[in-house]
């Protein structure tokens, strides 16, 4: 999930590529060193980099702009749903079997309103799962299998079906919070064109994108210049921007096989048995 330190981070992210687009490993934009981090200058290292013509930009969260904006219902959500790995074909009484038996896939035959059902397991294999769902059958009645096929002689109904986990994510909280974005110059012209390339780029994005797939709302704030009397070397200015994003957590949600029917207990061999 986001926090605070993500936003720093992704904040901080985008501001290099404004700043070094070709990458940090080639020059900036105003050919000269530009050093970008999270939190607040040291001010021995800073008078150090101005004197040397380097130019500092800091990301730092501003702690008296925090607000709660929860306003979402706190109920899982299937962002983007996950397709399982196997598939069956069906033809009269015989199931097949095809594709990858990764683990978190629930395989399932329905026949004539009986069930049986396998969760997937590491290092199945469709060959295996054919044979613990043959296995599951037979104390109830005939079932033949044959590589990835189970056959069920004088089946009437013949189903077989295969969901997949499914990767859930719920908001708990939802905060907007102000970040100071600060160009700390040697003189007048770096800080003006410094923090104009920044503002440039971050006025073009409307969301930051989260590891965990959700975004921030990214909205400007404010802008101010600071030119210190008492320190003639520093020329400042501070872009505020607010982010809005959420807290959350995540789960992995079972997937629904059979909606009404009697699932059969696990009667047969193992897996391991039928490995050997």
């Amino acid at each position: 999930m986001p926090d605070q330190s993500e936003v720093e981070a992704v904040l901080a992210a985008r501001i290099e590529t404004a700043l070094y687009p070709n990458g940090p490993a080639a020059a900036s934009i105003l050919a000269r060193t530009i050093r970008i981090f999270r939190g607040w200058p040291n001010q021995a290292a800073l008078d150090t980099d101005l004197a040397a013509g380097r130019l500092n930009v800091s990301v730092f969260p501003d702690p008296a702009h925090q607000r709660n904006t929860t306003r979402y219902p706190a109920e899982y959500q299937i962002a983007t749903p996950k397709a399982p790995g196997l598939a069956f074909t069906i033809k009269l009484t015989q199931a097949t079997l095809a594709g990858t038996a990764s683990p978190g896939q629930l395989v399932g035959l329905l026949v004539d309103n009986l069930a049986v059902v396998h969760r997937t397991q590491p290092h199945d294999t469709p060959e295996l799962v054919a044979a613990i769902l043959a296995a599951d059958l037979a104390p109830y009645r005939l079932a033949l299998v044959s590589g990835t096929t189970v056959t069920i002689p004088g089946a009437h109904q013949l189903i077989g079906r295969v969901v997949a986990d499914q990767p859930a994510r719920m908001e708990t909280r939802r905060q907007r919070q102000l970040f100071r974005l600060t160009a700390w110059c040697p003189n007048p012209a770096t800080r003006d064109a410094c923090a104009s390339a920044i503002d440039a780029a971050l006025s073009a994005i409307t969301f930051l994108n989260f590891a965990d797939g959700t975004a921030g709302h990214l909205r400007f704030h404010s802008s101010m210049v600071f030119d210190q009397h008492q320190d003639a070397a520093l020329y400042r200015r501070d872009l505020v921007y607010a982010v809005e994003y959420a807290t959350t957590l995540t789960a992995t949600l079972p997937a629904m096989l059979f909606g009404d029917a009697t699932v059969a207990p696990k009667q047969g061999p193992t897996a391991q048995s039928l490995l050997g």
